[in-house]
């Protein structure tokens, strides 16, 4: 994995072998922070990131300048390979080792973007519960933006915050945000 922009550039990163990880591909992350690059500032906003696995999410973040970064994963192998890593490349990301859902509930952690990548075998309502669960606790700020990756067979368009899905290869990612003030 590479990190594609920011401080880092180019800079490719090795993660163990060992970890359960699925990490988001290059190309679809570059579509990504296209995307993102044209919503926000990076260095004007707070992000966590859940199911970070190996933090290639985060340090792309980090990298382009967002101060507050948060890395939760329930696994202590990739929760260890993060710190190491942002220690490393002197990277500001805060990391929980933590169930996501466990970690959702109790938060009082706010964010502009919220990005999840869970395993692509969840079931549709677990999809869902994480999109429920932010947006019931008010976890995301009033312009922010929740984005879940999955497989291209899982539909979250049935969700009432869903916006928009943008697809790469058999990624997908679904972009949910709270209803604006003319809707």
């Amino acid at each position: 994995m590479r990190i594609i922009s920011g401080k880092l550039k180019g800079r490719r990163l090795k993660a163990p072998k060992n970890l359960p990880v699925r990490p988001t591909t290059d190309m679809a992350k570059e579509g990504l922070f296209n995307i993102l690059n044209n919503l926000y500032y990076f260095d004007a906003i707070s992000v966590i990131d859940l199911f970070s696995g190996t933090g290639n999410i985060s340090y792309e973040f980090a990298s382009r300048g967002t101060e507050s970064v948060y890395a939760i994963d329930a696994n202590y192998n990739c929760i260890k390979y993060i710190q190491n890593t942002a220690e490393e490349l002197d990277l500001n990301i805060n990391t929980f080792k933590s169930d996501v859902y466990k970690f959702l509930q109790k938060t009082s952690i706010n964010a502009d973007v919220i990005f999840a990548d869970p395993p692509y075998d969840f079931t549709t309502e677990k999809f869902l519960e994480i999109a429920d669960t932010i947006f019931d606790k008010k976890l995301l700020d009033e312009e922010g933006v929740l984005i879940i990756e999955h497989s291209k067979h899982t539909d979250l368009s049935v969700h009432k915050n869903h916006t928009y899905d943008k697809r790469y290869g058999g990624n997908v990612f679904s972009f949910f945000k709270y209803p604006s003030e003319e809707e």
